[in-house]
């Protein structure tokens, strides 16, 4: 099982851009996302994360990541349909309006989420916490407390992936569609769970202090993140996709 927002290396020009500038193109996506109701725009700027996602040679990943947001927008789809009814009917009471209304819904929550899973895709956590640090002026614990909320969930899927695993192959049926069974079967596994999450977050802990972690500032890193033309680029382009939003 392998993690969905690990880093993955690269030269694209996405991979260049400043990785705040990464974070304010996602945020650019996402506000012409919420802003736009043209249902064109909505499955264009999908379009366009997507696209961003092969450039950057992430885009097996990245539309594995739409696919698991399928049936959560078809769910919402079905909602909004049936719940908000307005306009003629159709068919099977879905009401024109309701159709409308449910295809916006659906397309602005996979078109809010990728954005930001692309950028984790192609920034790397220490990069984006030096730059957190340097550019924003934020204390090296608040940026390191972030990016390593992005490290640790998903190594405690892995882990609860694996020791459901293990279970299984002793016999244990976690496939079963009695959810009081799938939970009194999923509480064994928790406890195991738990105790290597604190073990490992007490060795990251341990491990980060005889590193001098208490005394990084600013100035700590080697490495400094200049903005660059094409930073201004992406900018001026993150705007531009705001005002698009905005206009239709």
């Amino acid at each position: 099982m392998t993690n969905p927002l690990a880093y993955t290396k690269g030269t694209s020009l996405l991979h260049r851009v400043h990785p705040l500038i990464k974070l304010v193109l996602a945020i650019g996506i996402i506000v012409a996302t919420l802003c736009s109701n043209s249902l064109v725009l909505l499955a264009l700027l999908l379009v366009h994360t997507l696209a961003l996602g092969f450039s950057a040679t992430v885009g097996k990943r990245i539309i594995c990541m739409a696919q698991l947001l399928i049936p959560l927008a078809i769910i919402m789809f079905l909602l909004q349909t049936y719940f908000v009814p307005s306009g003629p009917v159709l068919f099977l009471g879905m009401t024109q309006g309701g159709m409308y209304d449910g295809a916006r819904v659906s397309l602005r929550l996979v078109g809010i989420a990728l954005p930001l899973v692309l950028m984790f895709m192609v920034t790397k956590p220490n990069d984006l916490a030096n730059a957190c640090v340097e550019q924003l002026h934020i204390p090296y614990p608040y940026a390191f407390t972030f990016t390593t909320v992005f490290r640790f969930v998903p190594l405690f899927a892995q882990e609860m992936q694996a020791i459901m695993e293990a279970q299984t192959a002793r016999g244990v049926e976690f496939d079963s569609k009695n959810p009081i069974k799938k939970m009194q079967l999923m509480l064994p596994v928790i406890i195991p769970l738990l105790i290597s999450s604190v073990a490992k977050t007490d060795a990251s802990a341990l491990s980060a202090e005889q590193r001098g972690f208490y005394l990084r500032g600013p100035q700590s890193s080697y490495k400094r993140f200049p903005l660059q033309a094409l930073d201004w680029a992406t900018i001026v382009y993150a705007v531009a996709l705001v005002v698009i939003g905005i206009m239709f």
